[in-house]
């Protein structure tokens, strides 16, 4: 048993020479590889062919490799070797003390190169094979880390202190179409900026990651086809023994699918689902920023509360399908009778529909939207086979002559929609406080 490894070893000896196995034997021995009783480590094979086989039957711990056989020699034996045993490290035992064949035979896969007649200096053998032990070991571990990295979901990347790109896992790959080769060397700020940042949200990044601390966010990068994704970034610091920074830590993780259903969440919350118009939550929430601005700049806006007129029968006599069809079609004639940004369409319900012009000059401008409005539901709609005539009552009420908050301008819109009603619909009246308080 090892007193290095706590177990027993198994160590495969590729040498076609009796002596020098004898040899090598003694080493391990020596070396405290073998105790006493314990069953030998050294298993023999005289040729590259037998090697292998002998690989093929019992994995070893080791290899001891001469780099001449009886049917192999020079580098082919250790790249040979190496392809049959790609986890098992090789020491290169030679006759040959030759420079640079040992740094060919490392380049070929060997983890050491020892001379034959040095190997009772300072127990050579010995250390060798400790120490491949232990690489392997290691280097066992940074594999099965680097499958991990390299199964996750989430991109991975890591850069040196100047963000050049070092490393990165296939899921980088998938999520930004850069492969690893295109992406080595260089900063990813720079291959996937969409411009949809400003140069303070790297500015706050960069104080953040140099400072040592770590930094979460989202942003919008984009990918090498050029398309946009969103993107939740983490960036850590790795720092030396000294303390300093030497390397950065990013993990990228695709939330395009999550952002757009959170916005289609959004906008169902906020939008009549039959006719995409916005619903009473958010009028009434641009109803609300639309006051304050006019509070501040002593502004003008009015509430333009429609009602179709004779509906009802044509839900009754052709149905809610055709129903739902038209106020389909006044949905879109409304939207170009207000067509301004400032302009919100909302449906209430039904057939409810309110109309707020922001930032008017005057109470006169509702008129000519209203006369737009009048014109475009006046006019016959086509659902189907269906010719379908209707008309539309509205009730104008302007801030701040006939109302100062959100619920009164809607309320007196309404009123002065009733009495448009009263006045033979398809019309409009504006809310006349004096005479609604004298009709009531």
């Amino acid at each position: 048993m090892s007193r290095t490894t706590g177990r027993r070893i198994s160590i495969l000896v590729v040498e076609d020479d009796p002596g020098d196995l004898g040899l090598i034997r003694t080493n391990v021995r020596l070396a405290g590889l073998r105790q006493i009783g314990d069953k030998d480590p050294v298993v023999w094979a005289s040729s590259l062919a037998d090697g292998i086989a002998a690989v093929a039957a019992s994995r070893p711990d080791v290899v001891l490799l001469d780099l001449s056989l009886p049917d192999s020699a020079g580098l082919a034996t250790v790249e040979t070797m190496r392809a049959a045993a790609p986890d098992v490290p090789i020491i290169v035992l030679t006759g040959q003390d030759d420079h640079q064949l040992a740094e060919a035979a490392l380049q070929a896969g060997a983890q050491d190169y020892l001379v034959k007649d040095q190997l009772f200096q300072h127990d050579a053998l010995g250390r060798a094979i400790r120490h491949a032990l232990v690489r392997q070991r290691l280097e066992s571990r940074l594999r099965l880390f680097e499958a991990a990295l390299s199964s996750v979901a989430n991109g991975i990347v890591i850069t040196d202190v100047s963000s050049a790109i070092e490393w990165a896992n296939p899921a980088f790959t998938r999520i930004t179409g850069f492969e690893l080769a295109e992406a080595i060397g260089r900063n990813p700020g720079e291959i996937l900026n969409s411009g949809k940042q400003d140069a303070r949200f790297y500015e706050a990044m960069w104080q953040t990651i140099l400072a040592g601390q770590i930094w979460s966010g989202e942003l919008v990068n984009r990918r090498k086809d050029g398309s946009l994704f969103d993107e939740a970034l983490t960036i850590s610091p790795v720092t030396g023994s000294d303390g300093r920074i030497q390397h950065f830590v990013a993990i990228k993780q695709d939330v395009s699918e999550r952002k757009a259903i959170e916005e289609r969440v959004q906008h169902l919350a906020h939008h009549d689902q039959l006719t995409d118009l916005p619903n009473r939550i958010l009028l009434t929430d641009r109803l609300f920023q639309s006051l304050a601005q006019a509070r501040r700049e002593r502004g003008t806006l009015a509430v333009m509360f429609l009602d179709l007129d004779n509906f009802k029968p044509v839900n009754d006599t052709l149905g809610h399908d055709v129903g739902d069809l038209l106020l389909k079609e006044v949905a879109l004639r409304l939207r170009a009778c207000a067509p301004r940004d400032s302009d919100t369409v909302a449906r209430l319900g039904g057939d409810e529909f309110v109309i707020l012009l922001a930032q008017i000059d005057k109470a006169g401008d509702a008129v000519v939207v209203a006369a737009k409005v009048l014109a475009a539901i006046g006019r016959p709609f086509a659902i189907g086979p269906h010719r379908i005539e209707i008309s539309t009552s509205i009730g104008i009420a302007v801030y701040p002559q006939h109302g100062e908050d959100v619920n009164r301008l809607l309320k007196n819109a309404d009123t002065a929609m009733y009495h448009a009603k009263k006045a033979g619909r398809g019309c409009y009246r504006f809310f006349r406080e004096l005479a609604e308080t004298a009709d009531a």
